[in-house]
Formats: C-alpha cells, sequence, structure tokens
C-alpha cells in the first residue's frame, strides 16, 4: 500500500465503501468492527488525500461518505499490486496448505459476526 500512499487501514476503508457504495460514518465503524473515533479520523484525512467525499444528511451530525473519482481511478492498480502480494505471500504453501488458510481465515471473519 505503501506506493499507493495509503496505510492498510486506509485501505480498509476505501475498500469497504467500494464494496457497499456511499455509506455514513456510523455504518463504516459498525461493518468494520472499529471505534468512531478512529473511523472519524481516517476518513477526514482520506478526504484531505482526494480518496473520499462527504456530505451531509438530513441530521447534520450524518456524514455520507463516497469515493472520489481520484479514488475510482486508482481502484484497478491498487488491487492489481494486492494480488501480487497475496500471491508473493502464497507461493511457498501448497494447495492444501492455501486452501487450509482461506477456511481459517474464513472461521475467523465469522466470528466477528
Amino acid at each position: 500500500m505503501k506506493e499507493h500512499g495509503l496505510f492498510a487501514a486506509q485501505w480498509t476503508v476505501i475498500y469497504c465503501i467500494y464494496q457497499n457504495g456511499e455509506m455514513t460514518l456510523t455504518q463504516i465503524w459498525r461493518y468494520l468492527n472499529v471505534e468512531a473515533p478512529t473511523v472519524t479520523r481516517t476518513v477526514n484525512r482520506l478526504e484531505q488525500m482526494g480518496w473520499l467525499e462527504t456530505r451531509e444528511g438530513k441530521d447534520r451530525r450524518e456524514k455520507y461518505v463516497m469515493l472520489s473519482a481520484n479514488a475510482l481511478s486508482q481502484l484497478a492498480e491498487i488491487q492489481k499490486t494486492i494480488i501480487q502480494f497475496e500471491e508473493e505471500s502464497l507461493k511457498g504453501l501448497s494447495e492444501e496448505e492455501e486452501e487450509l488458510l482461506m477456511a481459517l481465515l474464513k472461521k475467523i471473519d465469522n466470528k466477528g459476526e
């Protein structure tokens, strides 16, 4: 992520919005299971960096977050970088080990629900 000027936590927020479309800050922190102030700081920083755009909702306290045109134009390249990293990381595993790893990661992910 360094080559794209992003930290992993920032990419997680960008990808969350990419997958789900426009979201409120509350929806983002609930979806990612991260503290609200952390998400607010990350979103504010990504907005300053030009990755996200925000708009107020009906309630002045409600803030909607969406990807900027800049983010949309760079998503394919970032995803390519991530796929290369994942392939490189898994290179030493057998097919059976890779399947076991994926099963374990899914099991860990499902515990949060």
